[in-house]
């Protein structure tokens, strides 16, 4: 259908109902769920006056492509949620959390990573247009909502992103295993950004000088690397902790 996209999974959707209600066109539902998890999203809908069909599983599937969808798909406007930085910048009455994801590859990543955001308070995730996962279906249903709650800004050239948000007065953090200061060590200075890179190859060589400071995360065991979701959290909630004791 021109102008629309499927998202799905409970979480996902019942956000969405609840965010957006009016992007929704129509919702998909497995014609077996009879459960209080689907009659309660089904009669959040009907409050909407939101049109639902039922199917059977293997029709959702070959829709979404994916077993994941829990038994129920929404078809949804396709047009995004258009995010100005700028306008998200100067909105802000707290020193601005920010993420910036220097090409995700994986939805699942990209998905939790937007999870991770939206609990430890980040104001908007920056990521490059090209080389990068985007907001999938796949994207929406790991996020559990938080696609729907954190501002999602897809820029064209990061490196420039980086310099603007520095003419701002935002630090911008960068993770590296080599780096000389540990994050348990450091003290982050008012509105912060801090860049990950991707999941096989890290930061890019401009995304990485464009870092006012490089960090790392003190690893006590035998592993040697975090998932980007988990190191993204890490550092988000230790920004959250010393903001709050500002």
């Amino acid at each position: 259908m021109s102008g629309t996209r499927f998202i799905f999974g409970f979480h996902a959707i019942t956000s969405r109902l609840r965010q957006n209600p009016g992007s929704i066109k129509e919702i998909i539902i497995d014609a077996t769920r009879d459960d209080q998890r689907a009659r309660s999203l089904m009669q959040l809908a009907g409050n909407h006056k939101i049109r639902i069909i039922t199917g059977d599983s293997s029709k959702l599937t070959e829709i979404t492509g994916s077993h994941r969808h829990q038994g129920v798909i929404a078809n949804v406007d396709a047009k995004s949620q258009h995010f100005d930085l700028d306008d998200i910048l100067d909105s802000l009455t707290e020193p601005a959390r920010l993420l910036v994801l220097d090409g995700i590859q994986d939805p699942h990543n990209l998905g939790a990573c937007l999870r991770v955001a939206d609990a430890f308070g980040v104001h908007a995730v920056i990521a490059p247009k090209d080389r990068a996962v985007g907001l999938t279906p796949t994207v929406y249903k790991v996020s559990s909502g938080a696609a729907d709650t954190v501002p999602y800004i897809a820029v064209t050239n990061l490196a420039r992103t980086l310099k603007q948000l520095k003419e701002r007065d935002v630090w911008i953090y960068g993770t590296a295993e080599d780096a000389e200061h540990e994050l348990t060590h450091f003290q982050l200075q008012g509105a912060v950004a801090w860049v990950f890179g991707s999941e096989e190859k890290g930061m890019r060589r401009l995304t990485r000088e464009n870092c006012d400071q490089l960090i790392r995360i003190p690893m006590l065991g035998g592993v040697e690397s975090l998932n980007v979701a988990v190191s993204a959290g890490i550092c988000l909630f230790e920004t959250y902790r010393q903001q709050s004791l500002v």
